[in-house]
């Protein structure tokens, strides 16, 4: 049975070799013999999938940023087309990746209707309310819709897809991330040493526009706590030399780590990071943290002014439970000041700190129970058995 995956950037990427893992374990307790085809990266390619593009390096957020991608991601969704018409699979997977995956799964419906469609990690249209035609694309050439997030999924049900919820992927990922303890004796960071986790940029544009905020903020908390130390685990290797030039500007006392994030984020007291799937796995983790998020000045009063779009909120920790419980400073609001102030307060506060720990006990409620890759890879293979 041929399956064919497409998704993109880092964390599609990380979820599809999650996912693949999981498939090839429930193929092997169904007795079925599975070949997988993706666009994705280093990670499903290493979980076993053959890799028709690597789409892990293209990615953005926004109008304008997403203008150097436009033809890398039309030539690779034309490649992807070609390989479809040629090889039809018995069920196609898409994760995420709204652009490209709406362009996949439309051919889908119109030229190759009989095999399924599973959207698995769906556009997250319920939270930017934006427009209903892409939520109506979506629902039209998806057989079923594998939710990861509760408001998800109510969302789409509401639309008229056949939804599942399977619960957070990193519930699963983060049973394997080590103790505090254990993670700072590999690392080498003694038991009363304070470590921060900088994550600034796991897209290139992330470098211009969060980078430089990120590491002004952290330059006055060393100078205000001389014993802290920074550790940045690289999300893309192509960042190490952007990122070690800043630290060398900024000054900072800091490590650049490669293939060690979850030992990073179990070693550490606090987090400043961007928005995005850090900020659950952060929390699963019991770390404090602030989100910061800028896009293109143009971009923001585009979407503000003409699309009339809004977001509760930006990080997933604070929009599982609809109310902030981690600091999140946007596009204007996402200065150093701001940060520094979120930050100290979470690092030298016990009360504050100990809020933070109670409202993630609450957060992890709502991202489900152990085996969501499991469940979801079980939702798939019935899929391929009624097709």
């Amino acid at each position: 049975m041929r399956i064919f995956i497409s998704t993109g950037e880092v964390s599609g990427d990380l979820q599809g070799s999650l996912l693949i893992a999981a498939l090839k374990r429930q193929a092997v307790a169904a007795g079925l013999e599975l070949e997988i085809v993706a666009l994705g990266g280093e990670k499903m390619a290493a979980a076993g999938a053959t890799i028709l593009g690597d789409t892990s390096h293209i990615g953005s957020m926004g109008l304008l940023e997403s203008l150097p991608y436009v033809v890398p991601t039309l030539l690779v969704q034309r490649k992807a087309i070609a390989y479809l018409k040629q090889n039809p699979p018995d069920l196609v997977l898409l994760i995420d990746y709204m652009g490209p995956n709406l362009g996949i799964g439309t051919y889908m419906q119109l030229n190759l209707p009989k095999v399924p469609v599973v959207y698995y990690i769906a556009p997250q249209e319920w939270v930017w309310s934006v427009s209903l035609r892409n939520t109506h694309r979506i629902v039209g050439f998806t057989k079923k819709l594998l939710a990861i997030f509760p408001e998800e999924a109510r969302y789409f049900s509401q639309q008229g897809a056949d939804v599942t919820w399977v619960g957070h992927p990193l519930v699963d990922r983060m049973q394997t991330a080590p103790s505090r303890q254990a993670a700072r004796a590999k690392l080498g960071i003694s038991p009363d040493a304070i470590a921060v986790a900088l994550l600034p940029a796991s897209r290139h544009q992330e470098l211009k526009y969060l980078l430089p905020i990120i590491f002004s903020a952290a330059q006055t908390i060393q100078a205000k706590l001389p014993e802290v130390h920074f550790w940045i685990p690289l999300s893309l290797e192509e960042f190490r030399q952007p990122i070690a030039t800043a630290i060398e500007r900024y000054g900072l006392r800091a490590t650049i780590l490669s293939g060690q994030q979850k030992e990073v984020f179990a070693a550490a007291d606090f987090a400043i990071t961007k928005s995005g799937t850090v900020n659950l796995e952060l929390a699963l983790l019991n770390v404090p943290q602030v989100v910061v998020y800028r896009l293109n000045p143009i971009t923001a009063w585009i979407a503000r002014k003409i699309l009339k779009g809004s977001i509760p909120f930006a990080s997933p920790a604070n929009l599982l439970v609809m109310r902030e419980i981690v600091p999140e400073f946007l596009q204007e609001q996402a200065t150093a000041e701001n940060i520094i102030s979120a930050a100290m307060e979470l690092l030298l506060n016990n009360a504050k700190k100990q809020q933070t720990l109670t409202d993630y006990q609450e957060m992890q409620q709502c991202l489900g129970e152990v085996g969501v890759c499991d469940r979801a890879a079980q939702e798939i293979l019935q899929m391929l058995d009624k097709g």
